[in-house]
């Protein structure tokens, strides 16, 4: 039986003529012997998932840096709830479901360790954005240099989910949502856990517009999208949801990504990162045999290195570069 067939057929009937569908896709950078089973985009998803990179950001920091409580987000759990409201929304306007879930999937691959401050500590000395940084770690890092090689779409999806740029298909364009959906709610409640502040604290206005508890922000927000983008070629929030969602952010910013308990260990880590990113330029040969080549700088690829690093990682490294080790002779 010819399996794709049917998932083709399936998505000519079924999916929305803005979908994008699976045998619709520009391809790969490198032609591969076709599955008999999984379509394209299911195979980009399945990549993804049993990836190194992928299991790393169960280890990688999403706001508060190493929280001692269970319940913290991390980058993974941060990811996952991107991917499912993403695919609510896909599965609402009859979009391809298995393309917006490969590109929610990916599209952190390349946050370094300790999330934005990390970012921000590599951008002190070079030009680094993580969307850019996970396009290249699907293409060049990963499986020891060779990549993922994923398709056009996928690819294009985890580029444009932040930075300002527009993916070019409306699966990319919810991911893109939906990545700012899962943050604000999921950091609201993590925000509350740990005390920043309380529920109460939220203003009426966000109240009266989103609901009143995370599921039910989460809900209308996702309602919002599939009711302006119905039938259109076009993602879109009504303009009342877009500025309560903009004024929201702008609230977390204020009031917990800039609170004294999210920042407290934000300089520790910036100043490890910044240490490890000089001395590995310092010290070329001291990289892993993965990052020695030539056709790269070796800014580019200490960058590459560091966004390897897990959390716990790059805290062993720092300490076994500058932390003497006691010895004894027998």
């Amino acid at each position: 039986m010819d399996y794709k067939s049917v998932v083709y057929e399936i998505q000519d009937k079924y999916l929305s003529p803005y979908a994008c569908k699976d045998a619709d896709s520009k391809g790969r950078l490198r032609p591969l012997q076709p599955c008999p089973v999984r379509t394209e985009f299911q195979r980009d998803r399945d990549r993804i998932i049993h990836s190194k990179a992928f299991r790393r950001l169960k280890h990688k920091t999403q706001v508060f840096l190493s929280p001692e409580g269970d319940h913290y987000r991390t980058r993974l759990t941060h990811t996952l709830e991107v991917s499912q409201i993403a695919r609510t929304i896909a599965r609402g306007l009859r979009l391809n479901e298995d393309l917006t879930e490969a590109i929610a999937l990916g599209h952190d691959l390349g946050h370094t360790p300790y999330g934005h401050a990390g970012e921000r500590a590599l951008g002190k000395f070079t030009h680094f954005k993580h969307n850019e940084q996970s396009l290249r770690m699907v293409d060049v890092i990963e499986n020891d240099g060779k990549g993922m090689n994923l398709t056009f779409e996928v690819r294009d999806g985890i580029l444009n989910h932040s930075g300002g740029g527009t993916a070019a298909t409306l699966e990319g364009r919810v991911v893109a949502l939906a990545d700012r959906i899962a943050y604000i709610n999921h950091d609201i409640d993590d925000a509350v856990r740990a005390g920043v502040i309380k529920a109460s604290d939220i203003p009426k206005e966000f109240v009266a517009l989103f609901g009143d508890t995370h599921s039910k922000r989460i809900s209308s927000m996702i309602c919002d999208i599939i009711d302006e983008s119905y039938g259109k070629n076009t993602i879109a929030q009504t303009p009342e949801f877009r500025d309560g969602m903009n004024a929201l952010r702008r609230y977390m910013f204020e009031n917990v990504y800039t609170s004294p308990l999210a920042k407290s260990e934000e300089v520790k880590a910036i100043k490890m990162i910044e240490f490890l990113y000089l001395y590995f330029c310092d010290n070329e040969e001291k990289l892993p045999e993965q990052f020695v080549y030539d056709s790269e700088p070796v800014e580019r690829r200490v960058c590459d290195f560091i966004s390897t690093m897990s959390d716990t990682y790059a805290v062993r490294l720092f300490e076994e570069i500058m932390v003497p080790r006691n010895w004894s002779k027998l």
